[in-house]
C-alpha cells in the first residue's frame, strides 16, 4: 500500500520576488517581480535565523507569502529561495506544521497508532515541538528544517546552535527514562540523497547527534518538495553514520 500524500499550500496569493539583501535578523528585502508594482521593493519577515548558506545571493527568486494579519509590520513572509536545482524552503515553522499533517494524514509510518498529538510540549526545562500520545506511551519529537546540501548529502545544522544541542541533551535524557523520541529532519531542497550532521559547522552537535543515536533516538530525515504552490512530503533519506 502506497504512502498517503501529505502537502502543504502556501498561504495565497504568493509573491515572485528577487532578494535584495538580509537586514538585521529578521527582515529580507525583496524586489517585486509580479503585479502592478512590479519592481518596487518588498519587506519581508525570515523566521530563519540560520545562515541559509549558498541560498542569500542577490537576484535569487524568492517567494513571499502574505501575512495572515495585515496590519503586521511586514506584510510578507519569506517561503523560499530558489537554486539552480530548484526552490529550497526556508519557512522554519514548516517541519513542525509537516509532522503535524502528516500525523493527521497517516503519511509517517513512525507515528502510527499514536493518537493524540499536542503542540509545543513541556518536558524538564525545555519545550519541545511535539509530543505524542497512544497505547504503547509517549512519543517526544523535535523538528528541525534543513537548507544544505553538500555532494547530496543534507546537513543540519548551517550555523552553531546551543539550542540544537540542548534538544538534543533533553532528548538522551527522555530516552533514558523508558520514553520513545525522535528528531524530524525536513530537507526542504531536492538534491538532498542522504542525511548527516554537519561536522564542520558545529562539531559538538554531530558529536552529540551520534551519541543520541546510540542512546536510542531516532532520526527521521525526509525530503520535501518545494515549488510556488507549496511544500509535499517525500522520501525518507539513510542517516550517514560516522
Amino acid at each position: 500500500m502506497s504512502r498517503p500524500q501529505c502537502s502543504l499550500p502556501f498561504p495565497v496569493p504568493c509573491r515572485r520576488a528577487a532578494f535584495v539583501g538580509r537586514y538585521k535578523r529578521f527582515t529580507v528585502r525583496a524586489r517585486a517581480l509580479d503585479g502592478l508594482d512590479a519592481g518596487r521593493e518588498l519587506l519581508a519577515h525570515t523566521n530563519n535565523t540560520g545562515a541559509m548558506l549558498g541560498l542569500l545571493r542577490p537576484g535569487a527568486a524568492a517567494l513571499l507569502s502574505p501575512a495572515a494579519n495585515p496590519d503586521r509590520k511586514l506584510p510578507y513572509t519569506l517561503e523560499a529561495l530558489a537554486l539552480d536545482r530548484g526552490w529550497v524552503g526556508v519557512n522554519t515553522l514548516t517541519p513542525n506544521r509537516m509532522l503535524h499533517a502528516a500525523w493527521r494524514a497517516g503519511a509517517l509510518p513512525e507515528t502510527a497508532g499514536y493518537d493524540r498529538f499536542k503542540k509545543e510540549a513541556a518536558t524538564g526545562d525545555s519545550r519541545l515541538d511535539a509530543r505524542l500520545d497512544g497505547p504503547e506511551g509517549a512519543l517526544w519529537v523535535e523538528c528541525k528544517n534543513v537548507t544544505l546540501v553538500e555532494d547530496d548529502v543534507a546537513l543540519f545544522p548551517d550555523a552553531e546552535t546551543e539550542r540544537g544541542r540542548k534538544h538534543l541533551r533533553e532528548l538522551m535524557r527522555l530516552r533514558a527514562t523508558g520514553a520513545r523520541v525522535a528528531l524530524f529532519f525536513l530537507v526542504q531542497r531536492p538534491d538532498g540523497r542522504c542525511f548527516g550532521p554537519a561536522d564542520v559547522v558545529d562539531p559538538e552537535y554531530a558529536r552529540l547527534f551520534h551519541e543520541a543515536l546510540s542512546a536510542g533516538v531516532e532520526a527521521w530525515p525526509y525530503v520535501a518538495r518545494v515549488d510556488e504552490t507549496g511544500v509535499t512530503l517525500g522520501e525518507r533519506l539513510t542517516v550517514a553514520r560516522s
